[in-house]
């Protein structure tokens, strides 16, 4: 196992509506701070936050699978499709751009809290396509709750949603002192990021790796290996996406 960890100061800020938005941003555009640009078909990752309320007016998207998961409060979402939609904690809010749509969203809170997250798939192929919107409340995702951990399962087996780029996606809880197995595949990078509590990674007893709260840590593998996530004195919750480190297409250089 090797794990790179970037603190909160090695991750993008950005923000919107006056400030009434903020964002720390794990992977974020060039010039935004942000270490990491990008991580295989994994273009763009964005945590959002507002204490009342923030509006981000209509832009446009062309080609990219665009996820929102909320964590806290809501999100409003309305697009040139004609869609007008509202999604609560633990639900998300899918835009496949196609040949383009344009959208703006209105977060809020009390304490609003959620990710915006981009995958690159085959670009030249997805601007052929009609542009779609698509929603799943929180209950539409499968969970597993066993030995102090609840785990939920946003992309890959068993999720509602179907994306052409390829991904994973988890959100992890642990009570405090409890423990998340998880396997570690070859050709695959899992990117973690601590959204609440300070715990470590552990490879069998002889490898420990150290994260506090927002750190954000690229895990991989030269073999497939089981792994463990551990809980401190305090409860965790880690957002997980697992994605390859190579496609068979071209990816877009990040230039703006």
């Amino acid at each position: 196992m090797r794990i790179r960890l970037y603190t909160p100061v090695m991750q993008g800020k950005g923000h919107f509506d006056g400030g009434r938005i903020t964002e720390q941003k794990p992977i974020g555009f060039p010039g935004e701070g942000s270490v990491i640009n990008r991580i295989g078909p994994l273009y763009y990752w964005a945590w959002a936050s507002t204490p009342e309320e923030g509006y981000i007016p209509p832009h446009p998207h062309y080609g990219f699978e665009i996820l929102t998961y909320v964590l806290q409060g809501t999100s409003e979402h309305g697009d040139s499709l004609g869609t007008r939609s509202t999604i609560g904690e633990g639900g998300v809010q899918v835009i496949k751009a196609g040949s383009g749509v344009s959208h703006e969203e209105r977060f809020l809170g009390p304490d609003m809290e959620g990710f915006q997250i981009w995958f690159e798939p085959d670009l030249k192929l997805e601007a052929k396509k009609q542009p779609a919107y698509e929603q799943y409340e929180a209950d539409e995702f499968p969970v597993q709750a066993q030995n102090g951990s609840l785990v939920k399962q946003i992309l890959g087996e068993g999720s509602p949603i179907n994306l052409t780029a390829e991904a994973r996606m988890w959100d992890v809880q642990l009570q405090p002192g409890h423990r998340y197995d998880h396997v570690l595949s070859k050709g695959k990078t899992l990117a973690a990021l601590a959204v609440r509590g300070a715990g470590s990674w552990q490879e069998g007893e002889a490898h420990e790796e150290a994260f506090h709260e927002r750190d954000f840590m690229l895990l991989t593998s030269e073999h497939e290996e089981q792994i463990s996530l551990h809980a401190g004195d305090e409860p965790v919750r880690m957002m997980l996406i697992e994605v390859p480190e190579r496609v068979s297409y071209g990816l877009l250089p990040k230039k703006y």
